[in-house]
């Protein structure tokens, strides 16, 4: 008989617990979760921050000085700073170095005529022994661009160059320390 009773204990207790379960599983109307369904799609005037690795950077005059290797941001997610590749060719021997984002001037439209790529194309026409060569040049719309076209620094390569090499936390070779308060003690317990 005693089996009887435990029985109809763990059955009750299940399905008392079952509406507390139910309703713990639903999410608040403010939650993480709710606001996250919001979101649909991107937004004007937002930046897709993977397409800015391996953007060009130029000086003022125009001339590529190099291209962006990493973007580093707080645990707030504030990007903070932005690491450039410079020098080098192929990135062999390329070294990076930092700059804070701000910084950095990112630019939405292509760069100005003549410094658009440009590509050699074959054209032909019946009954043309050979090939004409014609040049087309590729020109982007900033229409619902979804990331810059470029950046821009005020320095030279030169400056660049000659600024420290970026280390990044894992590298086995950093010098960087950093320090942070020593922890509270925990205090003995009373006697």
């Amino acid at each position: 008989m005693p089996m009887k009773y435990v029985a109809a204990a763990l059955l009750a207790s299940s399905l008392l617990s079952a509406p507390a379960l139910a309703q713990s599983a639903q999410q608040p109307a403010g939650s993480n979760a709710t606001t996250a369904q919001k979101i649909k799609m991107q937004q004007l005037g937002t930046w897709r921050t993977s397409k800015l690795i391996g953007l060009n950077v130029y000086n003022s005059n125009n001339e590529k000085i190099g291209d962006i290797n990493e973007l580093i941001n707080e645990a707030s997610g504030k990007l903070d700073i932005v690491v450039i590749g410079v020098g080098g060719f192929l990135g062999i021997g390329e070294s990076n170095v930092g700059l804070p984002w701000n910084q950095v001037k990112f630019v939405m439209e292509p760069r100005p005529a003549g410094t658009a790529s440009t590509s050699m194309t074959r054209t032909t026409t019946t009954g043309a022994a050979v090939p004409a060569e014609t040049a087309t040049t590729t020109t982007t719309t900033t229409k619902n661009r979804e990331y810059p076209d470029h950046a821009v620094v005020n320095m030279t390569k030169d400056q660049l160059k000659a600024l420290p090499a970026f280390k990044y936390l894992s590298d086995a070779s950093s010098t960087t320390t950093r320090t942070s308060p020593a922890p509270t003690p925990i205090p003995a317990p009373a006697r």
